[in-house]
């Protein structure tokens, strides 16, 4: 069984071979997470996490069968620490809420960025996210189908505002370099357009760029509900 034909979450835990276990998944799950956040997601292998929980990596695969279930493991037991606080009724604030938890969640492990949106890494916290978030837009007057779609769309937004964020934070330099590029390329005549938008320095109420967030949030939200 491999994970093209058997997702690791309907794997048993560990195969029925060998001796009895000294690990549990959820421990490996744990090890690879810890490197990733120390090192970065290139330093997860097999052979690394071993060595952080003191054992060889063959002992690995009696739980999982490979870095690609690692990754799986880790991106779901994630998911399942943002917190899930009982809905207020204001379906999208609260769904505004969730988001920014998921924002802050890419902001805390930040290897998260690095990983490519993969439908196929749904595992049981990332469910159970989807019925909360579905649970959250149970008043919205919309269809199921729609929910869903919104969920995506926020989820996307907020990965997309924490990788702005995290650029900015880790790459000071290039960003203001390109921010200067755009301001000579905006104002240069042939973008009148451009030039007229950013020229507009009236002061916003969500300059902020947490109160930007939830603005963007709330108003796609409610335009894609409606």
């Amino acid at each position: 069984m491999t994970r093209d034909t058997v997702p690791v979450w309907d794997r048993p835990e560990r195969g029925a071979r060998g001796p009895a276990p000294e690990r549990s998944r959820g421990q490996i799950t744990d090890a690879a997470i810890a490197v990733a956040d120390e090192e970065g997601l290139q330093a997860v292998s097999m052979r690394r996490v071993a060595a952080l929980l003191g054992t060889g990596s063959a002992s690995l695969y009696r739980y999982v069968s490979g870095r690609d279930d690692l990754v799986d493991l880790m991106v779901d037991a994630l998911t399942g620490r943002i917190e899930r606080p009982a809905p207020t009724g204001d379906w999208a604030a609260d769904l505004v809420r969730l988001a920014r938890a998921v924002k802050a969640l890419h902001l805390r492990h930040r290897w998260l960025l690095d990983l490519p949106p993969d439908p196929a890494r749904l595992g049981p916290n990332a469910l159970d996210h989807l019925e909360y978030a579905l649970a959250l837009l149970a008043p919205a007057p919309a269809g199921d189908r729609t929910k869903l779609e919104v969920i995506g769309v926020t989820t996307a937004l907020a990965v997309q505002f924490a990788r702005e964020e995290d650029t900015a934070t880790r790459a000071p330099a290039r960003h203001a370099a390109q921010a200067a590029y755009l301001a000579r390329a905006a104002t240069d005549g042939t973008r009148p357009r451009l030039a007229a938008a950013l020229a507009d320095q009236t002061p916003h109420p969500h300059d902020d760029r947490t109160t930007l967030f939830d603005h963007v949030l709330h108003r796609t939200i409610t335009a894609l509900i409606a």
